[in-house]
Order: C-alpha cells, then structure tokens, then sequence
C-alpha cells in the first residue's frame, strides 16, 4: 500500500522554474502544503472527495507556486523579446548655454568671438532603434519555448495535487473504516469477556478465560484508541493539503469508492500517456528549448546589424523649431572575444544532452509507470475479492466459536483466536478496497488522466 508521501516523492517534480527541469523532491513538497482561507467555523464541515479536489485546485501551495512559474517564464519571455522588438523613445528638453569656442578649437579666426551665448536650445525627438542578430531572435525562441513547458508543467502540477488530494481522502475514508472495524470488534470483546464472567460465576468456565476475555478486550481498545488518532491525523494531512481554514474539522461524505475498472492493453495504455502525459510534453518543450538556446549561443559568433534613426525639431525656441532628422546603420562582426562564445556554445551543448537525458528517463518512468500500474490494479482486485471471501469466513468463524462457547463445549481460547482472525480479515478488506482505488489513480496518473479519474470515482464508474 503507498503511502501520500510516497506517492509525491515517486510522482511528483518539485514545482519548476521557467528554466529548470523539475528533480524529486524533498520530504518538505509543496504539494502537501496549502494556503488557509477562511474562517474555521464551530461545526464540522461536510467534505466530499469532489469538494476536496476543488478546494486543492484553487488553494493547494504547489498548484500556486506552478502558476507563479509560468509567471515568471512569461515574463522571462517577454524581457527577451525586447532585445529584438525595435525600441521607440521621445524625449523634450531646453536648455540655456553659453559656449567657449576656443574649448572646441576654433581660434585665430578674424572676427569670431570667444565666447557666444548665452542662447537657447529646444529639442524634441522621437529615438528609434534595433538590434539585428540571430543571437537574440534564437534567445526569444528558446524563452517561448520554456514558457511553454512551465505551462505544461503547471498541468502535470494539477494532476499531482488532484492524485495526492485524492490520496489523502482515500486514506482517511480508510482510517475511519477501521475506527468503525476497532468499535465493532471492541464491542464484541466486551460481550465476550461479560460472558466469560459469568460463565465463572456459575462455574462453568475457569478464571483464565476471564483472564483471557479482559486481556483481549483491552487490546482492543488499544486499537481503537490509536484507529481515532489515525483518522485525526488523516483529516489534518488533507486540510492542510486543500488549504482549509486553520483549526476547521472535518466531515467526509463519501464512502469508500468500488470501481470495477475496464480492463487495458499495456500497449494502449503507453500509447494514451505519451499523447495526453504533460510532464512528456514538457519534457519536450524543454528539449526545443536547449536547442534554441545553442542556436543562440552560436549566433554570438555571427555579424549583427544595428539600426537607429530619430526624428524632431530642435531651435532657439520652441516655435522656431526646424525638423532634423538622422538615419543610421552598422554592421557588427566579432572578431576576438577571447573564447566567451566558445564557452557559451560548450555550456549549451552540455544544457541540451542534460534536457535530452532527462526527456529519455522520463519516457522510461512513464513506461514504468504504466507497467507496474498496470500490475498494481490486477493485484488489487484480486486481493480484493479474495479479502472479501476471507472477510465473511472470518465472520462465520467467530460465531461458530461464540456459540461453542456458549454452550460450553469449548475454552474461549477459540474465541480470541477468531477475533483476532476476524479482525485481521477485516484490516486487509479495508485495505484491499484503499489499494484497488489507489491503483486506479496511479493509472490514471499514468495515463495523464488523474483528474479525470478522480472524477469518475466521484461519479460511480
């Protein structure tokens, strides 16, 4: 049975950069993590696995930090496309001057004052300028690119916080099973152990099945106390995952889902992830992207064009202004930069095999996914059925041994024994029906498809 935590340490990326290939993560993933809203009212609320996804989605921290990630790549993208966009500037000033012509070498000149002004300079102008180079317009591309995989990045998020969500509501619809399967068996221990006593009373059972009657009842209890603390703790982990209000208890709707999912191809089912899986296509964004980035490594190397031109007026006043005008251009052609370009070209080869790399690991984890998914789910429902049918053997069982104790043909040694069978028939259904739920949605998580078999769990089939 996977646990929450090892279901993000195996599945989820920590939550990318606009430039950063996503790594597993710490224990600390914000996927476990919300941001509280609201205010915890006195009353438990009523939580449906529907109603948990939904608040994830708006409130868990790792779907909002993937948001602020194809932010930043945006913005990214932006500042790149402005080193190749012409820039347009005005500007207006005045000024007043007096000038020393000899500062500027005119002298000797017959009738030329040295000094003139002072006088008045008006000038307003229109800057425009741009910046031709294959360096730039691949840099801007390899940006679009990596806009593009933080956006698929944040759909692989949402699938992430919708799995753990669902996990996590899972898990405690299970807990509070075995806190129903705890009461039970306790109730039955304390029946058996008052039957016990008074079957002593009346002499028709010796002191060590009391004895034995009291030892088991206070185990348990035990187990129902720790069941209770189990289930709190669960409620907690999901509140704190879909951002409740702080200090606002729970109460679940649902009832643990029993989906009899279609049988699925291996083959078909690999076809269906590497089409519909984000973090593949992420994973290929990033690649275009390092491709980009080289391309534009290399251009550093290649001659630019530079333009400007402006327009304006400029006079002793402002409405003596006369237009000018000057239109420029200039070829740049590096010559000697003292290896810089060849350390940026080696430096981008080395970025674009390490994005290849990881784009080829991920294909195998997808295909691992699929695969021990595909295993996963079979085991489930046949250890399912077979839990059930141990379930109600166990249950025949302890009444038979009630009722040979009873009648006094037997010690309730044979009792015990049968709670004990019985409760542990009753722990592995409960977790065979967790476990068969928890193998649909890892394959849907491998299909792609996680929020969209959660959902199918809400509604039955």
């Amino acid at each position: 049975m996977l646990s929450t935590l090892a279901i993000v340490i195996l599945l989820a990326p920590q939550i990318p950069g606009p430039q950063t290939p996503p790594p597993a993560p710490a224990l600390g993933s914000p996927l476990l993590g919300g941001v509280p809203t609201g205010t915890a009212t006195a009353q438990p609320l009523d939580l449906s696995l529907a109603d948990a996804i939904d608040r994830a989605l708006a409130h868990n921290l790792g779907l909002l930090l993937a948001e602020q990630g194809v932010r930043a790549a945006r913005g990214t993208h932006e500042e790149a496309l402005g080193d190749v966009l012409p820039h347009l500037d005005g500007r207006f000033s005045a000024a007043r001057q007096k000038i020393n012509l000899e500062a500027f070498g005119f002298t000797g000149v017959s009738g030329l004052p040295t000094l003139v002004g002072p006088f008045n300079v008006f000038d307003t102008r229109l800057f425009l300028s741009d910046e031709l180079d294959l360096k730039g317009i691949y840099k801007a591309h390899a940006e679009s690119d990596r806009v593009e995989a933080a956006r698929w990045s944040y759909r692989d998020v949402r699938e992430l916080v919708v799995l753990v969500t669902g996990n996590l509501y899972l898990k405690a619809l299970a807990d509070q099973g075995r806190i129903e399967s705890a009461r039970a068996a306790l109730e039955t221990a304390r029946s058996l152990h008052q039957l016990a006593v008074d079957r002593k009373a009346a002499g028709l059972a010796p002191g060590v099945d009391v004895l034995r009657a009291d030892v088991e009842a206070r185990s348990r209890e035990q187990r129902l106390i720790a069941a209770e603390n189990r289930f709190a703790r669960s409620k907690l982990d999901l509140a704190r995952a879909i951002g409740l209000p702080l200090g606002q208890d729970v109460r679940l709707t649902d009832t643990m889902p029993s989906p009899e999912p279609p049988p699925l191809a291996v083959d078909e089912a690999l076809q269906r992830a590497f089409l519909a899986r984000a973090d593949w296509k992420a994973a290929e964004a990033r690649v275009r992207a390092a491709e980009d980035a080289r391309r534009s490594a290399r251009g550093e190397a290649l001659p630019g064009l530079s333009l400007g031109a402006d327009y304006g007026a400029i006079g002793q006043t402002v409405g003596g202004a006369l237009a000018t005008y000057t239109l420029g251009a200039a070829v740049r052609v590096p010559l000697f930069q003292g290896g810089r370009v060849a350390g940026r070209v080696l430096a981008a080869d080395a970025a674009l095999e390490s994005a290849r790399a990881l784009r080829e690991d991920l294909r195998g984890r997808i295909d691992y996914e699929v695969r021990t998914a595909t295993l996963d789910l079979q085991s489930a429902l046949a250890r399912r059925g077979v839990a059930e049918e141990a379930q109600r053997l166990a249950r025949e069982q302890l009444r038979q041994a009630q009722d040979r104790f009873a009648a006094g043909v037997a010690s309730n040694l044979d009792v015990v024994q049968a709670q004990q069978a019985a409760a542990a028939a009753e722990e592995d259904t409960i977790s065979a029906a967790y476990d068969v739920n928890l193998a649909r949605a890892a394959m849907a998580r491998g299909l792609g498809m996680a929020e969209e078999g959660f959902r199918q769990l809400v509604r039955g089939h």
